[in-house]
């Protein structure tokens, strides 16, 4: 999936095995390598592979002419053709003009991700109901405990790492109940200013129970 910082998706059951984001296709069909931007003020960079700064402003940078998902398991969705012309004529750069483009891409990495989990052995009813009690408990001590409310998805989290250890991998489960969503716009920032080089997109902070591993959630972050 390159070597280039950029946002990146993943889910709390699969992980890096997993890990989905937007790529890009030039004219020819080809991917091109991370675009790298000096630091102005010494040695050294940084290399960026987010979408929006193939936009062609800068002359070391090909403009992209398709979005489309890629995963770290291997799988490609498929393109999303950009159309220059009408950005242009509304005068809308990739950032703004891409974004509905991008968002087809992780509604495709859903969908990939949806399919992976449909392979995996289903858990037994009586697990799944005791794993949603527990976590709704959860959720009221959160409210009222925080700090128990760690405890205790730390406790879960040693069970089931012993629980791995001693059935091995085969019987690990993707959580039924997925929450999230995409960053917005004002989250993600604007990876490509005309100026200068791409500005850090910031990970979403999350709460306590939900970074311990109990609610699932999709995670969206920058890879650094």
């Amino acid at each position: 999936m390159g070597e280039g910082r950029r946002e990146t998706w993943t889910t709390e059951e699969f992980g890096s095995s997993h890990t989905g984001a937007v790529g890009v296709l030039l004219a020819d069909g080809t991917v091109p390598d991370p675009a790298y931007f000096d630091s102005g003020s010494g040695p050294g960079g940084q290399a960026v592979s987010q979408w929006s700064v193939y936009d062609g402003r800068w002359a070391h940078v090909p403009r992209a002419a398709a979005l489309r998902t890629v995963c770290s398991c291997g799988w490609a969705g498929p393109e999303h053709r950009l159309d220059w012309e009408v950005m242009e004529g509304q005068g809308l750069d990739l950032d703004d003009g891409g974004e509905d483009q991008a968002d087809a891409c992780l509604k495709d990495w859903d969908g990939h991700t949806e399919q992976v989990e449909a392979t995996t052995i289903p858990l037994p009813e009586t697990v799944t109901t005791l794993l949603e009690r527990l976590e709704e408990e959860i959720d009221k001590l959160t409210r009222t405990s925080p700090v128990a409310a760690v405890r205790a998805a730390r406790r879960l989290e040693v069970t089931a790492e012993r629980g791995r250890l001693l059935d091995g991998p085969r019987h690990r489960q993707r959580p039924r109940h997925r929450t999230g969503r995409r960053r917005s716009r004002a989250q993600r920032g604007r990876c490509a200013e005309v100026d200068g080089p791409p500005r850090p997109l910031e990970p979403i902070p999350l709460t306590p129970p939900q970074a311990a591993g109990v609610t699932p959630a999709r995670v969206y972050v920058v890879d650094r």
